[in-house]
C-alpha cells in the first residue's frame, strides 16, 4: 500500500465517522465505497468492518444513556442467524455488483411511510431487523438504510435513534469482519489489508470524528435531521451508480 492510499483511508475513517455522529449512517456508506475504490473486496469488508465497529461502538458508549438495550439484544441475536448463514453460503460480491448494491440501498430511504410498518421497539421486529439488515450488511457492505426502516415510526428522539442504531450496528461488523476476515488470516500477502501503521491511525480519527459528530447533532433539530439523512445518502448512492455503470461497462 502506498502512502497515499494509507493517508486516504485514514482521511475517510475520520470524516465517514463525523458524518456517521450526526446521520448515523451516511458515513458507513461513503466509506465502504471509499474503501472498495482502493482495496480488493473481501479487504474492504473486513476494513469497513473494524473502523466502523470503532466508530459504532464508540459512538454507542457516547450516548449510552439514550441506548434502547431490548431493541440491541434482540438484534445481536438475530446477526448471529445472519452471520451463520452467510458463511455457510460463503457469499462474495464482485467489485462491480459491490457498487451496484452500494447504489441501490439507498433506495430504501424513499420508500413512503405508509408502505412501513415497521418498528423495532417490538421485539419480534427488532429481531426482523438484524436478521435482514445483517444479512445487507454481509452482502453490500453497509445496510443503513434498511436500518433505517424499522426506526421510522418509532417515537424516539434523535439521540436515541443515533445510539440504539450505533449499539446494533456494532453486531453488525462484528459479523463482517468474522466472515470476511476468517478466510483472509491463512491468505498470503494479508489479501491486500491495510498495514497496521494504518489503523494505529484511522481508529483513533474514528472517535474523534465520531466525537465531532455528536457536537453538530446537538445543534439540529429532528426535522433537519431526518430530511438531510435522506439526501445524502440518496446523493452518494447515485455516484456508485454511475461507478457501478462503469466497471460493468469496462468487463
Amino acid at each position: 500500500m502506498t502512502f497515499l492510499t494509507g493517508a486516504f483511508v485514514v482521511a475517510a475513517a475520520f470524516v465517514t465517522a463525523t458524518l456517521s455522529g450526526v446521520f448515523g449512517m451516511a458515513g458507513g456508506l461513503l466509506l465502504m465505497g471509499c474503501l472498495a475504490v482502493v482495496l480488493p473486496v473481501q479487504a474492504a469488508f473486513v476494513t469497513h468492518g473494524l473502523l466502523q465497529l470503532v466508530a459504532n461502538g464508540w459512538r454507542a458508549i457516547l450516548h449510552r444513556r439514550h441506548v434502547r438495550w431490548d431493541i440491541v439484544g434482540w438484534y445481536a441475536l438475530a446477526s448471529l442467524v445472519a452471520a451463520l448463514a452467510v458463511a455457510l453460503l460463503s457469499i462474495s460480491p464482485s467489485k462491480p455488483l459491490l457498487f451496484l448494491l452500494l447504489g441501490l440501498v439507498p433506495g430504501l430511504t424513499w420508500l413512503p411511510q405508509r408502505w412501513v410498518n415497521l418498528d423495532a421497539a417490538r421485539p419480534p421486529q427488532a429481531f426482523l431487523s438484524g436478521l435482514t439488515v445483517t444479512g445487507l450488511n454481509l452482502a453490500a457492505g453497509v445496510a443503513g438504510p434498511l436500518l433505517d426502516i424499522f426506526f421510522v415510526r418509532t417515537e424516539l428522539t434523535r439521540h436515541a435513534i443515533v445510539a440504539t442504531k450505533a449499539a446494533t450496528q456494532v453486531f453488525a461488523h462484528l459479523a463482517k469482519i468474522v466472515v470476511y476476515g476468517a478466510p483472509l488470516l491463512g491468505a498470503a500477502g494479508a489479501s491486500g489489508l491495510p498495514p497496521w501503521p494504518v489503523f494505529l491511525l484511522a481508529v483513533p480519527l474514528s472517535m474523534a470524528g465520531t466525537f465531532t459528530g455528536g457536537r453538530i447533532l446537538d445543534r439540529m433539530s429532528d426535522v433537519n435531521f431526518k430530511r438531510w439523512t435522506r439526501w445524502i445518502v440518496t446523493a452518494i448512492g447515485a455516484v456508485y451508480l454511475v461507478q457501478a455503470a462503469q466497471l460493468f461497462l469496462r468487463g
